[in-house]
């Protein structure tokens, strides 16, 4: 088994900063893909950003130049760092990770979820 934990959530004004973290822990041999997902409120999870272990990135067009993944493959780590933050980054941000266990199985594994709120 494979645990996320997710810290670093909270309440900023609208173009502040946060930092959010994510911690794996468990029977890994490989985190190949990193990232974080996002909720709001009645709509659906959708997609942040993710960092391969080699240090790719990818982006959603709606935080490109102003959020940041990076990651730390020796503590099995990512965090995301948001700058400018506007109202609409308002939701649940989980962490992601496809995982390659020990056994070798591969799957897809999410943390519990922290909230972030931007206020107008």
């Amino acid at each position: 088994q494979v645990q996320l934990v997710e810290s670093g959530g909270g309440l900023v004004q609208a173009g502040g900063s946060l930092r959010l973290s994510c911690a794996a822990s468990g029977s890994i041999f490989s985190l190949d893909v990193m990232g974080w997902y996002r909720q709001a409120p009645g709509k659906q999870r959708e997609f942040v950003a993710t960092i391969t272990s080699g240090g790719s990135t990818n982006y959603a067009d709606s935080v490109k130049g102003r959020f940041t993944v990076s990651r730390d493959n020796t503590k099995n780590t990512v965090a995301l760092q948001m700058n400018s933050l506007k109202p609409e980054d308002t939701g649940v941000y989980y962490c992601y990770a496809f995982v390659t266990a020990t056994g070798r199985s591969k799957f897809n594994t999410w943390g519990q979820g922290t909230q972030v709120t931007v206020s107008s």
